[in-house]
């Protein structure tokens, strides 16, 4: 067995926690259900059926063996971009322009509010985005099994670890697809919405095309019943601004966006700030 000790993985949502048996099977039939589930109409017969559904299941088999041979029998603190390479290169999905949203230090509000408004679409809204969402997984160099007893926590243990080099590597590939008008939800109520080092402060914003994105609209949003932290006059957002306009992009900014206040207060209903107009 392998001399690596991390942290033992644990259930629920923290991103330390373990691709089980039946996740891994979720893994495959939330695939399975994606690409299969838009066969036209005009191929709905008998022999037309059959012949697409086993070319997506093998569709299928290719994108979840690239998935796994990212990672497997590796040492789970060396991986590396290129070996999620594979795994891209099977991955089609585009947005459409003005569709791309961008978050930091708001996950919860932010897919709350795409839930309801439905126009915009997250890393997590897409295929691979929303299959790894919440989950964790390695290898280990002695066996060519999933790790199921502890991976290396993305914080804690290294930073090249599957999780983490999964995420950036996805991040900088929805970033240089992204065109049009990017939009960004940001944490008000932090002292640093704008966050050099998180995902989007440092991969996604640097990563963006000016060739194809002419304008990034920020939402700074503060959490109802606290003061804010800063806002878009405050320096993390001028620092953001000065990023952007110096790649020849347009930079607005917005201190709570209405649209997603209002889905703040479907859960406060009752704070003054929801009562009076927002």
């Amino acid at each position: 067995m392998s001399s690596y000790e991390f942290s033992p993985v644990r259930s629920g949502e923290e991103p330390c926690c373990q691709i089980s048996k039946k996740a891994l099977i979720g893994f495959g039939v939330g695939l399975l259900v994606v690409i299969s589930f838009s066969l036209s109409l005009e191929a709905n017969t008998a022999t037309c059926f059959l012949d697409i559904f086993l070319e997506r299941i093998s569709a299928l088999m290719m994108i979840l063996d690239a998935f796994k041979s990212a990672f497997l029998s590796k040492n789970p603190c060396n991986i590396t971009k290129e070996d999620y390479q594979p795994l891209l290169k099977l991955d089609t999905q585009t947005i459409a322009c003005n569709k791309t949203l961008f978050w930091s230090k708001l996950k919860d509000l932010v897919h709350q509010y795409t839930r309801v408004q439905q126009e915009l679409f997250t890393l997590e809204d897409t295929l691979l985005g929303y299959m790894a969402d919440h989950l964790t997984w390695c290898g280990d160099p002695s066996t060519s099994d999933l790790n199921y007893q502890s991976c290396p926590h993305w914080r804690n243990d290294c930073s090249n670890n599957p999780g983490s080099v999964f995420w950036k590597a996805i991040s900088q590939k929805f970033a240089e697809a992204a065109c049009g008008v990017v939009h960004v939800m940001l944490n008000g109520s932090f002292t640093e919405p704008f966050d050099k080092n998180s995902i989007f402060g440092s991969v996604e914003i640097f990563n963006l095309r000016p060739e194809k994105v002419h304008t990034v609209q920020a939402w700074v949003m503060q959490d109802i019943g606290k003061g804010p932290s800063d806002s878009c006059s405050g320096s993390s957002l001028n620092e953001l601004k000065l990023i952007v306009n110096k790649r020849n992009m347009t930079f607005v900014c917005q201190n709570n966006y209405r649209p997603a206040r209002f889905v703040q207060c479907v859960k406060n209903p009752e704070h003054p700030s929801c009562r009076s107009k927002i």
